[in-house]
């Protein structure tokens, strides 16, 4: 039996704040932690699967042009070379941001530099990884000089664009006004598992183990890659390390696997070396912003600018939705937002970690702390002023709003000092020492989404769905959704996840999983609810669940007679999404040192205060928080993509060269969950947590630095250079 909610009002009664197991928010450790930690998890590549091939994909040494022909002969008389695949569907794929989409980029016409044109199949990977050294291409590659490589030197297409009032009067007539130009650099996702694939057919099915994140759109996606009916195709993909938009999407690895796989009737394993996931797997575009802010004498906000220049490879849709939260945020009448996006041949942006506010996000927080200082208002006042009732444009109300009590409580624990504010107040030895702080907001989605509950005879509960955890909680929130609706303890809810023979899920991404999922799993225990409260002889708001009984003494095996009882819930978006604005808010604030010879900035302290509606579990929302925050250290200081200017390729495509914050780069981080309800967000109340954590954190961190030494860095990341170069001399 399927149960279907479209949430068309607000949830304003909840069952979960009724029931009496006490498990939802508390902070349960993850179910999964200790198979992961000892090994036992079987990521994409571990599954154990018997004769497996082994396949290493072959890159293009150029950015733009044709594979001519490619001579296979010397390569397949290597030893135990089995095949060359160079099928023209090897690189269909999904446009890397938008998962469900899959345009194919013929193998032979290369757009980028590292493109997969050809995957050596051998018997063992180090045969393998030989041969394709081996492998002999030939190709015309277009002349560099007309090849795109530089946004900036590309005649933009415009891409969104919000007009409201004048702005160039309202920055004139401005007692304050800021007119900044902002840049932050390209991104990788940078999980920790490489992308990998295992493919087995059996001559009419095809069965994938993959590090995937969207199952429900990655099955649609490969089936038509590779011209098989859905129903012919299942995905396997328990347990993901690390995602971060980087598997929204089908990747060559995947759509190669299986093409080899059905070509050779044996099993082939294609895993990426690191190098090649950071040479073809999608980056975040480097943004160009321009910030245009004007006030009156009391700081509120009277003109909004935010411009915003992204890139793409010719042909693709995505466009790094820079303006996302901007949109929003601030109050000001008079408002002008616009977004272009430069064709350039560098592999295909999309998604990673946050889109969007990631990076539109520490541009505006920079600009609004340039504004506080030339308005003479507390940066977090200033904050205060400007937070609108309703959206600026469209005047829809929000479904809830803590930016206030965020910037407050942030505050607060932070001990910030809203007096007055001057860079180089403070000195210790070489280093300057400075405070800065930001405001935080994310968008909230939710998703469409399926899960099977089933009460089993012997007591214990089992939810099915193919969503995916990529490292977020959601194996231990599902179980703790699931225990609270049915009076069960955690470990009496057994969670499967990541196969697409269980009901589709929403998949991880967009931070949509935990709401979205979690409503289907709500709405399942609903009906469960209802047929155990018929057997039980009362109304479904009587019936009381915990620790596996009934209250009164009744034990759900004893009612339950030997029989399993499930329940499909299926929670879907209605019109509600038209009445409301839904988002996350937060606040940071941080602390540096900047050492007045190096230009070397070291984050001492930070915090953050976020607001997300219900907090599902305590120890796992404070977790993605803190996640969100470390990558925000990143923004800010060392992560960059740096390319070739001369024939474009990714010149730090590994781990030693492209720079995530480490263990010693991150201080002790005070996170505060402002928990609320939003009736509005979804059923169960809660929103999304995985992206708010870094958006505009490296604001925060950039404010400090200027408090710290007097430099103004408006490039991100700010190293040391970039530093030196903007402090002022003594």
């Amino acid at each position: 039996m399927s149960n279907h909610m479209k949430q068309d009002q607000p949830a304003t009664d909840c069952k979960l704040d009724q029931m009496s197991q006490d498990l939802l928010g508390k902070p349960i450790a993850r179910s999964e932690g200790l198979a992961k930690v000892t090994g036992t998890a079987p990521y994409a590549a571990e599954y154990p699967v018997d004769n497996c091939l082994e396949g290493v994909l072959v890159t293009a040494p150029f950015a733009r042009g044709t594979v001519t022909d490619i001579d296979t002969q010397a390569c397949l008389a290597m030893d135990g070379v089995v095949a060359v695949v160079e099928d023209e569907r090897m690189t269909a794929r999904a446009a890397q941001g938008t998962a469900g989409e899959a345009p194919v980029q013929q193998p032979r016409t290369v757009c980028y530099w590292g493109q997969p044109i050809a995957l050596v199949v051998a018997e063992t990977f180090e045969q393998a990884r030989d041969a394709a050294k081996h492998l002999v291409i030939s190709f015309d590659a277009d002349d560099l000089d007309d090849v795109a490589f530089d946004p900036n030197a590309v005649d933009p297409e415009n891409k969104e664009s919000t007009s409201q009032g004048d702005l160039t009067r309202a920055m004139n007539e401005a007692s304050s006004n800021v007119d900044a130009r902002l840049t932050t650099s390209g991104h990788a996702s940078a999980a920790m598992e490489p992308h990998a694939a295992i493919a087995e057919w059996d001559g009419s099915k095809l069965t994938v183990y993959a590090s995937l994140q969207m199952l429900n759109y990655n099955i649609a996606e490969l089936a038509d890659a590779v011209d098989l009916e859905e129903d012919d195709v299942r995905l396997i993909s328990r347990y993901v390390g690390g995602g971060f938009g980087s598997k929204l999407g089908i990747s060559e690895e995947t759509v190669a696997a299986a093409i080899a796989a059905m070509q050779l009737e044996r099993p082939v394993r294609v895993v990426m070396s690191r190098q090649q996931v950071f040479q073809c797997i999608m980056r975040r575009s480097e943004t160009t912003q321009r910030l245009r802010l004007a006030s009156g004498d009391d700081g509120a906000l009277t003109g909004f600018g935010h411009y915003a220049l992204v890139s793409n490879l010719p042909g693709e849709e995505f466009a790094e939705p820079v303006l996302q939260s901007s949109q929003f945020l601030y109050a000001g009448e008079n408002r002008l937002l616009e977004m272009d996006v430069a064709r350039v041949h560098r592999m295909t942006a999309g998604s990673v970690r946050a889109p969007g506010e990631a990076v539109g996000m520490p541009a505006l927080e920079v600009a609004m702390d340039m504004l506080a200082e030339e308005a003479g208002v507390d940066p977090v006042e200033l904050r205060l002023r400007n937070i609108p009732e309703n959206h600026p444009v469209e005047g829809t109300p929000f479904s809830s709003h803590k930016l206030a009590e965020c910037l407050k409580q942030g505050a607060e624990a932070f001990n910030w000092d809203s007096g007055k504010r001057k860079p180089r107040h403070t000195k210790d030895g070489e280093w300057w020492i400075g405070t800065g702080m930001a405001s935080a907001a994310r968008v909230h989605n939710v998703s469409e989404a399926k899960a099977r509950v089933t009460l089993k005879a012997d007591g214990t509960a089992m939810v099915e769905t193919d969503m995916t955890d990529i490292g977020t909680g959601t194996y231990t929130i599902l179980g703790q959704v699931a225990g609270e609706m049915l009076g069960l303890p955690r470990d009496k809810v057994l969670v499967e996840l990541g196969d697409t023979q269980f009901p589709r899920g929403s998949g991880s991404g967009g931070s949509w999983g935990a709401a979205s999922v979690g409503s289907a799993v709500f709405v399942a225990c609903q009906a469960l609810r209802k047929k155990l409260a018929e057997r039980a002889g009362v109304s479904e708001d009587e019936l009381s669940l915990k620790d596996g009984a009934i209250s009164g003494g009744t034990s759900l095996v004893d009612l339950l007679d030997g029989k399993d009882l499930a329940e499909e819930g299926h929670y879907e978006p209605g019109d509600i999404d038209e009445d409301f604005v839904a988002a996350g808010f937060g606040a940071y604030f941080a602390q540096v040192r900047v050492n007045r010879f190096t230009g070397e900035t070291r984050v001492e302290r930070m915090t953050g205060a976020f607001g997300f509606g219900r907090v599902l579990n305590e120890k796992t929302a404070r977790s993605q928080c803190i996640g969100g925050m470390t990558w925000s250290i990143g923004v800010a200081l060392t992560e960059a993509l740096h390319f070739d200017p001369v024939d474009g390729h990714l010149v730090n495509c590994d781990l030693a060269e492209y720079h995530v914050p480490v263990h010693r780069d991150v201080p002790d981080l005070d996170v505060i969950m402002v928990e609320e309800r939003d009736p509005a967000a979804s059923p169960i109340q809660a929103k999304g947590i995985g992206e708010l954590g870094m958006c505009g954190g490296a604001a925060a961190i950039a404010n400090a630095i200027y408090n710290a030494c007097g430099a103004r860095v408006m490039d991100f990341p700010m190293t040391p250079d970039r530093v030196l170069a903007a402090m002022p001399y003594d």
